[in-house]
């Protein structure tokens, strides 16, 4: 059993490549274990606000002096905590724009790590607190970045296993739909990575 939280950051849809890997990775995971419960969070339809300094205040008031306002203003941030604390396994669905991430997904995970709820702070350093959690990062890209000469460009893998690893989540898995935009590849990329993750 457990509680399957699916992150989808495409504004594309169901044509969304990266939403399609998801979605596969998640009915593989219910295959194997029917019990399993999933939570969608579409942030292109239910988006989170960019940090302003509202929330900033409000991250760095002490719970016990924080107004109905400060409140209001992190309730965004603490719903989507408890997302992700309620959650044994994530599957982020991530389109690569630009060489990185949507704005929407940049702006939940700056919702997500906040010190004193997933990362704290002590004398030994930085402490992430959100354990247990098993993460696929579902990435999709027109063109080929886990090999060949575009893999220097790549900061998405690197920046999501960085950023999860520093809230205390270790165990990341990546699978990649690539190439979706060369005629060649285009039709097989999704078949693919699927049917090699269905193999194991």
């Amino acid at each position: 059993m457990g509680k399957i939280l699916h992150i989808i950051s495409s504004p594309r849809g169901e044509a969304s490549f990266s939403t399609k890997l998801g979605q596969g990775i998640i009915q593989k995971l219910q295959a194997t274990d029917p019990q399993r419960t999933v939570k969608v969070h579409d942030l292109t339809k239910e988006p989170f606000a960019h940090l302003g300094q509202a929330q900033l205040n409000a991250f760095f008031t002490r719970p016990e002096n924080r107004t109905a306002e400060n409140l209001a203003d992190i309730r965004q941030s603490e719903e989507a905590i408890n997302e992700v604390l309620e959650a044994d396994i994530i599957v982020i669905s991530v389109p690569v724009y630009n060489f990185n991430i949507h704005s929407t997904l940049k702006a939940w995970i700056d919702h997500i790590v906040r010190g004193g709820r997933t990362i704290r702070f002590g004398a030994d350093g930085t402490e992430g607190l959100v354990k247990n959690k098993k993460v696929y990062l579902a990435i999709s890209s027109k063109g080929i970045y886990s090999e060949g000469e575009m893999k220097e460009f790549d900061f998405v893998e690197p920046y999501l296993k960085h950023v999860l690893k520093f809230i205390g989540i270790t165990d990341i898995e990546v699978l990649r739909v690539e190439g979706s935009s060369l005629p060649a590849a285009q039709s097989i990329a999704l078949e693919r990575t699927m049917a090699n993750f269905n193999s194991r």
